[in-house]
């Protein structure tokens, strides 16, 4: 049997998430998904593990709202700890960096996870391609 692969674009999921937060997340998420769709114009967005994300050659970055906080979710602790210098002053956990609402993240910063994340996943696109191409060239 066939596994059937979930519509890679739901945005509507996303704007009902928004939706239904309170006034200052709402605005605070709304502001960051704004940012993360200029720097990835081609990135899918749906809502994966009840919170909104972005999609390109996998998952990109995710972002959701918190009873004390709103956050930012690299999907990569490895990426978080390599700019850990130039993330300094913000709360950082694992993949995670959280923020207040009426504080939001430095544009600068969504950008810079937004980009590498995108070249992370641009890596292992082309390995996985490298690879195949490898294995039936053998």
């Amino acid at each position: 049997m066939a596994t059937r692969k979930p519509p890679a674009h739901r945005p509507e999921e996303v704007d009902a998430y928004l939706a239904a937060l309170p006034v200052g997340q709402r605005d605070a998420l709304d502001a960051l998904r704004r940012q993360i769709r200029d720097v990835a114009p081609a990135a899918t967005e749906r809502v994966a593990y009840g919170v909104p994300s972005f999609h390109h050659d996998g998952p990109l970055v995710s972002y959701g709202a918190f009873r004390n906080h709103v956050s930012l979710v690299s999907q990569s602790p490895a990426l978080i700890r390599r700019l850990a210098d130039r993330l300094t002053g913000l709360d950082v956990s694992g993949s995670t960096i959280r923020f207040a609402p009426e504080s939001p993240l430095p544009p600068e910063v969504v950008e810079l996870v937004v980009r590498e994340r995108l070249a992370e996943n641009a890596a292992r696109r082309e390995a996985r391609e490298t690879g195949r191409t490898r294995g039936t060239a053998d």
